[in-house]
């Protein structure tokens, strides 16, 4: 129990190094665009004091080590900084466009873990027999095909041409409108899960197949005990952690695959913020999104490495 509390300290003591390390890579990398900050908030028709007026109260004169630890400090109070000209918050717009890509990320994250887990059992249980062949072919066929291009074809066939499904309008809220908010979803959140679920399924079918091949199956069978009791509190929880550990890193990209989701379905995300942020030269929005996206991958992965500890007990006597 000391080593597992000691492991997993280890890792939330680095979570604020990893974030503020983020911070840095993304507001320096920010400050190396040639977009004038004063002349995108005020417009074209802005005068040349206007202008000066705007970057001496705004700090944009000032080092770029100056603003950096300025902007840390308004981030640490939650203050993003603001964008336009009228000084719009960058912490309430991410504040309204985050629990939207979270619910289309963690939406297909769980259809994609459901469908992959039911698909790589049943393929390593059957191995090389019709079902497992038909899953293989399946999982490549999911591979091959990229969310965008799934995400148009279901747009053709479920909205245009049959009219089940909404490509665009608004999202309804999950618990005024469960059924509304499927249908929206839907269609995004099923484009999002598959590549993953054909990637996860394959790699799920291989650990279980190397955990079926080890000798304490071969053991506990010669025992006596049930194959399905084997499988069941065995083989599956040893066959978890290297997909636990993938999925930590695939929950990233589906964030990020999320977020151009949402510009083809109209979902306002942190997609359509970034999609605003660039097309109206808005540095401080594109800067506060990213920075945001950013850091909720570094949080997830951490957690992720926390349930990896819990699964598997070698690592706790490390």
């Amino acid at each position: 129990m000391n080593n597992l509390l000691r492991l997993i300290g280890n890792r939330l003591i680095w979570l604020p190094v990893m974030i503020f390390g983020v911070t840095i890579l993304v507001f320096f990398l920010m400050s190396l665009s040639p977009i004038d900050q004063a002349y995108s908030a005020l417009g074209e028709n802005a005068t040349v004091d206007q202008l000066e007026n705007y970057r001496q109260v705004h700090g944009l004169n000032d080092p770029t080590i100056v603003q950096y630890g300025r902007y840390m400090v308004g981030f640490f109070q939650g203050d993003l900084g603001t964008y336009g000209a009228a000084s719009m918050s960058v912490g309430q717009r991410v504040a309204e466009a985050l629990p939207i890509t979270l619910q289309l990320g963690c939406f297909g994250f769980v259809i994609a873990i459901i469908l992959s887990a039911i698909l790589g059992v049943v393929s390593a249980l059957y191995r090389d027999r019709w079902p497992d062949q038909v899953i293989r072919v399946f999982s490549i066929m999911c591979l091959s095909m990229p969310s965008f291009w799934i995400s148009v074809l279901f747009i053709l066939l479920f909205s245009s041409t049959l009219h089940w499904l909404p490509a665009s309008g608004a999202l309804p809220a999950f618990f005024d409108d469960p059924a509304g908010w499927l249908r929206r979803m839907a269609m995004p959140g099923v484009a999002l899960a598959i590549p993953l679920t054909g990637q996860m399924t394959r790699i799920i079918r291989t650990a279980m197949v190397e955990e079926l091949d080890k000798d304490y199956v071969r053991t506990a069978r010669g025992f006596g005990i049930p194959y399905g009791t084997v499988v069941a509190r065995n083989v599956l929880r040893n066959a978890l952690i290297t997909p636990v550990t993938v999925l930590g890193l695939k929950f990233g990209y589906m964030i990020g695959g999320a977020v151009v989701l949402e510009v083809i379905f109209a979902l306002p995300g942190m997609g359509m913020a970034i999609l605003s942020g660039v097309t109206s030269n808005y540095v401080m929005l594109v800067q506060g999104v990213v920075l945001v996206v950013a850091i909720t991958f570094i949080i997830v992965n951490v957690i992720v490495d926390v349930l990896y500890v819990l699964i598997d007990p070698r690592i706790r006597t490390v």
